[in-house]
């Protein structure tokens, strides 16, 4: 069965050149040109990814995030001339997946694709007993970890910043959400002190720290787990 993509662009070229790069990698497309047509289109075609302009004639993309994000976990991946990290931020914490800042070129666009549908494969709803990719392995029932297996020794603030990114895997999680999530409202946590815990899980799990395999840096905006 061919998964479908809906595309949320209100202008023609751009329509016209994903439409055409998708129709070759044999997917189900469907569009819309605006927030009232993407939302009622959203929910004729149950899409496996939605790919979505912020810039929309009768409003902005915010509005389709919030609307979907209030049923559906669906991936969202952004496509937009918005380059401003404020912007950025806003659309990752209203409940997009990804951001891809026009112009782009279409190898960069599948790859994060293929990384919405892997991610919309796995339901957040249904938390996995253990994840094992590489040289790493989690086991969430018993909370251990091991590298190479070779146990390693996290803190429980640690494996809980672990977890959430492990459990999101593919997804931008931006400053603000990974501290509301694992500290909840301490005001005495900051981005730089999130950085200092992030510094030391890599030192803990990754072969080279410096250059990680699993947790990247979205520079100004947060972090992604690449598993």
């Amino acid at each position: 069965m061919k998964e479908t993509i809906l595309i949320v662009e209100d202008d023609k070229y751009i329509l016209n050149f994903i439409t055409i790069s998708l129709k070759n990698e044999a997917y189900e497309l469907c569009s819309a040109k605006t927030v009232k047509e993407a939302i009622e289109t959203f929910y004729q075609r149950n899409p496996s990814v939605i790919i979505l302009d912020l810039g929309l004639p009768d409003g902005d993309g915010i509005e389709v995030i919030q609307a979907i994000r209030e049923v559906s976990q669906v991936p969202i991946l952004v496509v937009s001339a918005r380059q401003e990290e404020a912007q950025k931020i806003q659309a990752l914490d209203h409940g997009a997946d990804d951001y891809v800042t026009k112009p782009f070129s279409m190898g960069e666009l599948m790859a994060r694709i293929r990384v919405a549908l892997r991610k919309g494969s796995v339901s957040l709803e249904t938390h996995e007993a253990r994840f094992e990719e590489e040289w790493l392995k989690v086991d969430y029932t018993t909370h251990q970890v091991w590298v190479d297996q070779t146990e390693v020794h996290l803190t429980p603030i640690e494996f809980k910043i672990l977890k959430l990114l492990v459990d999101h895997r593919g997804k931008v999680l931006t400053h603000n959400y990974i501290l509301s999530e694992v500290w909840g409202y301490d005001d005495e946590m900051t981005h730089a002190n999130l950085r200092v815990f992030m510094a030391t899980l890599r030192r803990k799990i990754e072969k080279e720290p410096g250059n990680p395999r699993f947790i990247l840096t979205e520079v100004g905006v947060g972090y992604r787990f690449a598993g």
